[in-house]
Parts: C-alpha cells; structure tokens; sequence
C-alpha cells in the first residue's frame, strides 16, 4: 500500500520545478493532488503528467497574492476531493538585486507571494488539517544562508519570514495533530536554471561547492523527500527546516 493513500494534497507553483516534482511525487506515493499555480495551462500539464501515471490531479489557477483567489482554491479542492491532508507552499516571486537597486514593487511582491501568502492559506487550510491530522511544508531557501549574502538581503528576508512562520505554526498547532516543517531546496528548476545563466561564474561557483557535486532533480531528490515528510514514518518531524542540496548548506 502507497504511503499517502487517501491523502489529498495541495501543492502551490506547482506547473513546473520544484512544484511540479513534488506534485509528481506526492502522486506517485497515492495522494490526490490539487496543482495551483498563475498560468492555468502549465498546472493542467502537470495534472496531465499524474494523470498519465494512473494518478489523481486537480488544476486550479490561483494568484497566491489574492485573498479571495486562495479561499477559492481550498474551497475547490475540498469540494472536489473531499478534504485536504496536505499543503506545500511552494509559489514565490523572487526580489532580487542588492539593498539599493531591488525595487520596493519587487520587495512587496516577494512578501505578497512568500510569507503573506503563506500565512493566509495556512490560516484557511488549517480546520481541513486540524481534521486529518495533516502536514505542512513550507519552502525557504539557503541563499538566506549564502557565506556572501549580496544581492541576496531582499529574496532571503522574505523567506526568512517563512521559516519564523512556519516553526510558530510547528509550536502552535502540533496539539491539533499538525506538523509544519520547513525544506530548503536546491534543484534543476526554471529559476535555477536563469541562474546560471544569466550569472554563470557564481552558478559555477555555487555547484562546485556542493560536496555532491550536482544539482538535484525537482521530482526524484525534491519531491520524494517531501512525500517521505507527509508520511507516518516522519511522523515525530516537527518545526525543521532541512536542507535539500547534497550538504552545501549549514542549517
């Protein structure tokens, strides 16, 4: 028997990445997955690709910085699967640049979709998973952790304030059976992969400074780990954060 039968998960930017494998991943292990994300066409893909595994998907076109659009998606995935279990928040626009270039619109941006949202649909979720004695994953990043954090201040202080959410959440609601734990990924994604590109000195750098040596995939390193986390055999984890990146970061 898969370990997520008859869990129902909501994965947020889920249409590609990170998102999109943990989506895949929490799928293959038996949850019903409701994909969110901006572009409707990109979440109907994944959906596609789960439901060409023999799994069960919902898409849902959601702005994770819009109240309503997110008190609407949970109310979708409830009324389609019946309950949630599950909730990864994983959409965030990125502030990049350093303290003096990065744009107030751009900062603002980062905290709609980041920490606000975050907070917002942990907030509307949680009598669904006070009910089912669910799991919360939130995503942080190790760039918050960078030896230089240049260029970095804007994008870390908003994921930071993830991570302060989510272990208040891990104190607050693990007497209502609630785990909330916190990854820090560091997988082939889209924005990895603009990275690299547009900044292929310090891309070059930051890989050849993970002791493994590579860059991890967003499905087979990223999402089964997660599943792995929503299952009972992680079921004392509680208030972590935990970096995925092959050793490179110090939590």
């Amino acid at each position: 028997m898969k370990r997520l039968a008859n869990k129902v998960a909501l994965v947020t930017g889920a249409g590609q990445g990170v998102g999109q494998g943990i989506a895949l991943a929490l799928s293959d292990d038996g949850a019903a997955v409701a994909v969110s994300g901006r572009t409707l066409s990109k979440v109907e893909q994944t959906c596609a690709m789960i439901r060409d595994r023999g799994g069960r998907a919902l898409a849902i076109e959601c702005d994770v910085k819009n109240l309503a659009s997110l008190k609407s998606s949970v109310d979708a995935v409830v009324k389609e699967f019946g309950g949630l279990d599950i909730l990864v928040n994983n959409a965030q626009e990125v502030p990049l640049g350093d303290l003096l270039s990065v744009t107030d619109d751009e900062i603002n941006a980062g905290w709609e979709s980041g920490p606000m949202a975050t907070l917002r649909l942990m907030r509307i979720c949680y009598p669904h998973l006070k009910k089912s004695g669910g799991n919360i994953v939130n995503l942080g990043t190790a760039a918050a952790l960078r030896w230089d954090a240049g260029n970095y201040g804007a994008y870390a202080a908003v994921k930071e304030a993830i991570r302060a959410l989510s272990r208040a959440a891990a104190n607050e609601w693990a007497k209502d059976g609630i785990r909330t734990n916190v990854i820090l990924p560091l997988a082939s994604s889209p924005a990895l992969a603009w990275w690299m590109k547009d900044r292929p000195e310090e891309g070059a750098a930051y890989v050849a400074a993970v002791p493994m040596r590579r860059i991890g995939d967003c499905e087979t390193d990223i999402g089964r780990f997660v599943a792995t986390l929503c299952s009972d055999d992680c079921a004392y984890v509680n208030g972590q954060s935990i970096a995925l990146d092959g050793g490179q970061a110090l939590v």
